[in-house]
């Protein structure tokens, strides 16, 4: 049986360059008008019974190819349980081994999150009680920015994902908030917080296959500035309802190519930093270090200096168009080695655990954000 690699779903990206037996070589495919790639996902057919090489030849002139030494791709036989595989990087390519059991085999990046499980979690969680749904707009494809409120209390929380659409891991984190949020436990916070949700910011790049971008090539998490209709509707309508709302605390949740453990970015460098409103950040990150194995604090981005923080990002933007105690967290492609899977490596069902955590350290010190 000849071997057939599809990457033609939901989510999907992948070139085939040639099949030369059991090796077959590859490419990743450039988000749509745009020199931004590293996500891939495909399926192969008619490898059952073989040990499969696969070899991306490309990788080194990726978008951030210092991530892949250290990196293990993703497979899985049901699209449901997601293995770590032998892989290697040499030369600018790189290369992993799998044996195929069965007909059907998929290789990711990361654990997808595609589209018609955003429909569905948009579905379930719309039908809790507690929860308001609305459409805030709809992206330059016409996808819907489902929208989701919960909670009576003063202080306005805004939780908001996939900015990068490949960054797969911040639509599972959403999910796993979005379970606690509708649950009991989430009734101390709610009682001093209104919470607001965007599970996902960038559909149009779920839906292509795209690493950073939006249907026009645009990277959102450079438009908070000054977003337009043309080019980021998905930030200009979600920026115009926090400031309808007024954000207190704000998490834009996002994945890292390099670095192999959990992190928040801050918002250092902003033109109206002090101490004080910094304090409160590095205060929920101890806070939050404590309370879970799967969060550190050592390792990290570097701060901006003084006056240099880029108001086109949102955790700067909002933390100093609102005064918020804004925060980006940084998941890895590879695993928290500070508290490792061998098999798995960081997951989608360990990304909702880190929700979890973050949500519960949020509701023991949301009056003093």
């Amino acid at each position: 049986m000849s071997i057939c690699i599809n990457a033609a779903f939901d989510s999907g990206n992948i070139r085939l360059v040639k099949v030369d037996g059991d090796i077959i070589d590859l490419e990743m495919v450039a988000d749509r008008q745009s020199d931004f790639y590293q996500w891939f996902y495909f399926r192969l057919a008619g490898g059952g019974g073989r040990t499969i090489t696969c070899r991306i030849l490309n990788a080194g002139e990726s978008t951030y190819p210092f991530g892949w030494p250290g990196y293990k791709a993703r497979a899985s036989d049901d699209r449901i349980d997601w293995r770590m595989i032998d892989t290697r990087y040499d030369d600018g390519v790189l290369s992993f081994d799998c044996a195929v059991e069965g007909d059907l085999i998929w290789f990711a990046y990361f654990e997808p999150y595609s589209t018609e499980r955003h429909v569905d979690l948009i579905a379930r969680i719309a039908a809790r009680p507690g929860i308001t749904h609305r459409e805030l707009g709809q992206s330059l494809d016409g996808r819907s920015i489902d929208y989701l409120t919960i909670g009576a209390g003063v202080k306005p929380v805004w939780l908001y994902a996939r900015q990068h659409p490949g960054e797969s891991m911040a639509e599972w984190w959403m999910e796993g908030a979005l379970d606690w949020l509708t649950s009991s436990a989430a009734a101390p916070l709610l009682a001093h917080a209104t919470v607001h949700i965007v599970p996902n910011m960038n559909p149009d790049g779920t839906a292509r296959g795209h690493l950073r971008t939006n249907a026009a090539g645009v990277n959102l998490n450079r438009e908070w500035h000054s977003p337009s209709a043309e080019r980021s509707p998905e930030v200009l309508c979600v920026r115009a309802r926090m400031d309808e709302t007024g954000v207190d605390v704000a998490m834009d949740i996002h994945g890292d190519e390099a670095i192999p453990a959990n992190f928040i970015a801050g918002y250092e460098g902003i033109p109206s930093w002090t101490d004080a409103h910094g304090e409160k950040l590095y205060a929920y990150r101890r806070a939050l270090a404590d309370h879970s194995a799967d969060f550190q604090i050592e390792k990290g981005y570097p701060k901006s200096q003084p006056g240099k923080a880029n108001l086109s990002m949102s955790t700067n933007q909002l933390a100093e168009r609102f005064g918020a105690v804004s925060m980006t967290l940084e998941m890895p492609f590879k695993d928290h080695d500070p508290n490792p899977d061998p098999v798995h490596g960081w997951s989608g069902e360990r990304s909702k655990t880190l929700a979890v955590a973050m949500l519960e350290t949020l509701a023991g010190m949301i009056d003093s954000l």
